[in-house]
């Protein structure tokens, strides 16, 4: 019997040094992990989660009851919306392109100009800004306050403290870290199967790590280093340089983005300027815009038909498997 497990063993070991030579250098190093990272201070609860996804869908959330989380993150395109800057509830473009909360457990710091440190502060933003969801807290503890089913389940899960504040965004925040881009081909391709993807996409993905240098910042498995760069856009927007406490270095420095599902997501950037994934490229190409100052890209040379072969290798990003219906909200 000790012969036939060490034959098994020995198939196994060829079969993952096959695989591995099949795979391009550095492929593994954008593997998918196996766990969500949850803070111990907002542990995981399937009923906190599905709470806070009711909130996040419910416009009583606003000042003026008319918009939700979702009205800017609609799963439907990444968890954005397909405009340069959404209408906000005050029925005006809001200041920013809405940023995808795919993935959120992973992203620190949040907000395109990297604001925040977590999901529960970033949540206070977007819900008492004027131009954005126009709430109060206190006024949406009210209101939630005066449905049943939601007095009763703030009770039950948060014992001793029920609708407030802190509870509000410990629900919407559990809910958004269990928003999680499901498996796309390319991660198929990782787990060795060479198939999974077309060869258009490999030739990109070799662009993408190679003389395009898209994965110095666009890197791991979500594609982002989570730090912010001035990549040369036209812009009034003074970026992570506005932020509150930052210093003037900060200025037009915006936070890279996640890169997965990103064929959904169109148009693109902090202020939503670009309008595809070929003018992303070629903004990147050109090493900016000609603003005047020192941006952080170079450019590269490229061709029409490698440009094609990127966008196919950020294609196979997109997950064909994932569902988000939406939830029934209590009635008042």
């Amino acid at each position: 019997m000790q012969w036939k497990a060490a034959a098994a063993a020995f198939a196994a070991l060829l079969l993952w040094t096959v695989q591995s030579l099949a795979q391009p250098a550095g492929l593994e190093d954008f593997r998918r992990p196996e766990t969500i990272p949850f803070p111990p201070s907002a542990p995981y609860s399937r009923e906190i989660a599905t709470l806070g996804k009711m909130l996040f869908f419910d416009p009583r959330l606003s000042g003026g009851q008319n918009i939700s989380c979702s009205s800017c993150h609609n799963p439907s395109f990444g968890w954005e919306t397909p405009v340069p800057k959404a209408i906000g509830a005050a029925n005006t473009p809001v200041l920013r392109h809405a940023p995808t909360i795919l993935n959120a457990a992973w992203i620190t710091p949040l907000f395109w100009d990297g604001r925040a440190n977590s999901l529960e502060e970033q949540a206070i933003g977007p819900i008492t800004a004027p131009d954005e969801m126009n709430a109060t807290f206190d006024g949406i503890v009210a209101r939630l306050s005066a449905v049943s089913d939601y007095k009763a389940w703030f009770e039950r899960l948060f014992p001793g403290r029920g609708i407030r504040k802190e509870t509000i965004l410990t629900a919407l925040a559990t809910y958004q870290r269990t928003i999680v881009s499901g498996v796309a081909s390319f991660d198929r391709w990782v787990e060795g199967d060479a198939g999974a993807v077309p060869e258009a996409a490999k030739r990109g993905f070799a662009l993408f790590t190679g003389k395009a240098n898209c994965a110095s910042c666009h890197s791991g498995w979500m594609f982002t280093d989570n730090q912010l760069h001035d990549i040369g856009l036209q812009s009034s927007d003074p970026g992570h340089g506005g932020a509150a406490a930052q210093a003037p270095e900060g200025t037009l420095r915006f936070k890279t983005p996640g890169l997965r599902n990103i064929a959904l997501r169109a148009p693109y950037m902090h202020n939503g300027s670009q309008p595809s994934l070929r003018a992303v490229i070629r903004h990147y190409a050109n090493g900016g815009a000609r603003t005047g100052r020192q941006a952080e890209i170079t450019g590269f040379a490229v061709s029409a038909e490698e440009i094609t072969d990127l966008i196919a290798f950020l294609e196979t990003l997109t997950d064909n498997e994932t569902n988000v219906p939406t939830p029934i909200l209590p009635a008042n």
